[in-house]
């Protein structure tokens, strides 16, 4: 029996692995892109939760493309809102300068509501 064959009717080629013929499949290639911790962390939603699309994602070649454009939209949102919270709670340069650590407790409780909102806005979604 032939190792490898070629079926016309579907462009598809064959190999012998034990007594069948299995299509050699091959993925289309993937740019590259780097995935930050908002595309991380909505890979990790999208194995747990949504299966088929992730499927749908890496079978068409678009995961790491999507999971970039998640993340970018992810990091913008993030820092409008830490700016825009920051700015109307009056956390400011001065503030900084004057009382180190009253800043910092204000900035982190800001960072902490504006992380909760992406998550439900756009990674856990």
């Amino acid at each position: 029996m032939e190792k490898y064959k070629y079926d016309e009717s579907n462009g598809l080629w064959y190999e012998l692995e034990g007594d069948y013929y299995l299509p050699r499949l091959k993925l289309p290639e993937a740019e590259q892109v780097h995935i930050g911790i908002w595309g991380q962390r909505h890979l990790n939603y999208l194995r747990e939760n949504k299966r088929v699309l992730l499927s749908n994602l890496q079978i068409s070649g678009k995961l790491n493309i999507y999971l970039a454009d998640i993340d970018k939209q992810a990091e913008e949102m993030f820092s409008r809102l830490v700016s825009q919270m920051a700015e109307r709670e009056g956390v400011t340069e001065r503030l900084k300068a004057d009382n180190q650590m009253e800043w910092v407790g204000r900035m982190n409780d800001i960072r902490g509501r504006a992380t909760e909102i992406v998550n439900s806005d756009l990674i856990y979604k």
